[in-house]
């Protein structure tokens, strides 16, 4: 079997009409699950498992002004949001990472670092990117309001069955190639349509030999494939990320443990509905142009040519996309000049991905405004235990508090009409970090590096002459 049957037959509770109702072992909300709540309420029900449901603020808090907590949210409509999560976890009994908790932050940041999640796990999230803890080697995905209340009410959900997706990235990655570029060049391969009704998994030595930081990168985006889930196997890099960590399990717990995760990974003769493969050798700095998260390309390539381009409706798009975005065909990427850089979100905001972002930073001084925002306090404190914070001082960059910020631009944090920038997030789509903004993915240190320049740039380029 693989990986993904593996988990998923050991949650089916039972099968109707080719439904399955699976158990969830954990239920992650956040400020917009205000909705779930109220249907619970509504239909006068409790949440059965409260112990397993893990609520955050990150969505919705500011990212500066912290000092006084709620009270210092000056937006009415934001503050609400705050509160009222507040109250709907403590009415129900939900463990509830809020703005005052020191371990604060994202909800797929903080969950790893707290030992929540865990291999073979069915993880059910209030946000699409809840594909992020894939890389433990657990089924997790996105869900809507009423699949929440739902979960919440019974601690299950139905679902539908999936197919499977392996993607192969063999050999070795080159320099200034990072997690980020290696999911932006897969997309680019299959399409933001192309892993729809699969669960990924991602296999070979490019992700073995990744950091777990690394694989929840990858991991993160798999739902800009189109696909439900995405998935790493969990190896000796998972377990000891993981041990040790609060909700971890401890001693003979976690031999138990041990032994279940080991057997986890698909069998050597495993059958996937679709296989895809890429050389990590061929993978270069990435960067996106238009307003999908496959409009991507090399940062050495150039703006593609819509009158080249054969199929009618992908010659329309591009077209389309290039107008919104202000961009002419034929010019090189590495021209486009930008007016912010992001240095944040669930996809590039822990500690490796801020240390990528420094060791740029610390070759020169930003050009335009930029923004560095710690995915969760936890990081942010061992960040400036190291030392980095000052470094992007230096560099002229803004250190800002944790949480969701420039991503979802929902929380005061957001882009002027017409602005452009290079962000470290997952989505580019017209309007996504404010009305009229314009959004080029990359990674952390490309991010870095477009920040020095005022451009996007290769940022092989800068690292080589350091």
């Amino acid at each position: 079997m693989t990986m993904f049957e593996k988990i998923w037959n050991r949650h089916v509770i039972v099968e109707d009409e080719g439904e399955l109702l699976l158990h969830v072992d954990r239920a992650l909300i956040h400020e917009g699950s205000s909705h779930a709540f109220a249907k619970l309420e509504a239909q006068g029900r409790a949440v059965a498992r409260p112990q397993q449901v893990f609520a955050f603020n990150d969505h919705y808090v500011p990212t500066t002004g912290r000092e006084k907590g709620v009270e210092g949210i000056t937006i009415p409509e934001i503050r609400n949001m705050v509160l009222k999560l507040q109250a709907n976890t403590a009415k129900h009994g939900i463990t509830l990472f809020g703005i005052d908790d020191p371990r604060q932050g994202i909800l797929h940041i903080v969950p790893p670092e707290q030992g929540i999640t865990q291999p073979g796990l069915m993880i059910a999230g209030a946000d699409s990117h809840t594909s992020t803890h894939g890389a433990f080697g657990c089924i997790a995905f996105g869900i809507g309001a009423s699949d929440m209340m739902h979960v919440m009410a019974t601690q299950t959900i139905w679902q539908r069955p999936q197919k499977t997706m392996r993607v192969t990235v063999d050999g070795r990655l080159g320099f200034g190639v990072a997690p980020k570029d290696v999911i932006l060049a897969i997309i680019a391969r299959i399409g933001a349509g192309g892993g729809t009704g699969h669960v990924i998994e991602y296999a070979g030595t490019a992700f073995r030999s990744m950091s777990m930081e690394g694989r929840m990168t990858v991991c993160n985006m798999s739902i800009e494939g189109g696909a439900r889930a995405g998935m790493v196997a969990p190896d000796d890099a998972t377990f000891a990320y993981m041990e040790g960590r609060p909700y971890a399990p401890r001693g003979a717990q976690w031999s138990e443990a041990l032994a279940l995760w080991k057997a986890l990974p698909s069998d050597a003769d495993a059958v996937f509905d679709c296989e895809v493969a890429l050389d990590g050798a061929d993978i270069a700095p990435m960067v996106t142009w238009g307003t999908s998260p496959e409009h991507a390309a090399p940062v050495t390539g150039t703006v593609p040519d819509p009158r080249n381009i054969a199929d009618a409706n992908k010659s329309v798009e591009i077209a389309s996309a290039l107008d919104y975005m202000a961009l002419a065909p034929g010019m090189a990427l590495s021209d486009i000049k930008v007016d912010r850089v992001f240095i944040g979100s669930c996809t590039n905001s822990r500690i490796e991905d801020l240390r990528a972002a420094a060791d740029v930073a610390r070759l020169g001084r930003a050009q335009v405004t930029a923004w560095v925002v710690p995915g969760s306090q936890l990081v942010k404190r061992q960040a400036e235990n190291e030392g980095l914070d000052q470094v992007f001082r230096a560099a002229g960059f803004e250190w800002r508090e944790p949480g969701c910020s420039l991503c979802t631009a929902i929380n005061g944090d957001q882009l002027q009409p017409g602005e452009r920038c290079a962000s470290t997030s997952n989505r580019n789509f017209r309007g996504r970090q404010g009305t009229g903004s314009r959004t080029h993915l990359v990674s952390p240190a490309m991010a870095a590096a477009a920040a020095l320049t005022g451009h996007l740039t290769d940022v092989r380029d800068l690292l080589g002459k350091a």
